[in-house]
């Protein structure tokens, strides 16, 4: 059911896109990367964190994928880091799309959908800016060619 809701938000989110300030303390989760270690997101405090929310059955995602590898590499050096929270329920599905796109930076698996729970994401893709001190600062729903410019943005807005 759950796997249905996201897929409808998603199908009617991925047009319109929405981007905004956030404040607060992000969630503090936990979950296991595509390789087997437990990734905690209150951990990598002191470093910006994007963390993107996204589908193998997105097509928004699939095409934003590319440019978040991009924008990783170029500025992972600078103290920035990304995570990719995979949502699928069948872990194949991702796998197989994984297989067939380089993704250098960590992918985690929350297919009981606990961090999608936790940050409240109501469409595919969903981007949370997490700042320094482990706060949330930028939410971006959605995704279009250029609008990568949005995610550059900010993570050099924070990482000033």
């Amino acid at each position: 059911m759950k796997h249905l809701l996201l897929t409808i938000a998603a199908a009617l989110f991925a047009v319109t896109v929405n981007a905004g300030e956030l404040s607060g303390p992000a969630p503090d989760i936990t979950l296991k990367s595509t390789k087997g270690e437990n990734v905690r997101l209150a951990d990598l405090k002191g470093k910006v964190v994007m963390v993107n929310f996204w589908a193998s059955w997105c097509g928004p995602c699939r095409q934003e994928m590319p440019l978040l590898e991009k924008m990783y590499n170029d500025y992972k050096d600078a103290g920035f880091v990304l995570l990719g929270v995979n949502v699928d329920a069948e872990a194949e599905d991702r796998d197989k799309f994984l297989s067939e796109t380089t993704v250098t930076f960590p992918v985690l698996d929350d297919s009981a959908n606990i961090a999608t729970e936790e940050f409240g994401v109501e469409a595919m893709p969903s981007s949370y800016f997490v700042d320094k001190d482990g706060n949330l600062a930028y939410l971006h729903k959605g995704y279009k060619p250029g609008e990568e410019a949005d995610y550059i943005a900010q993570i050099k807005k924070l990482l000033k």
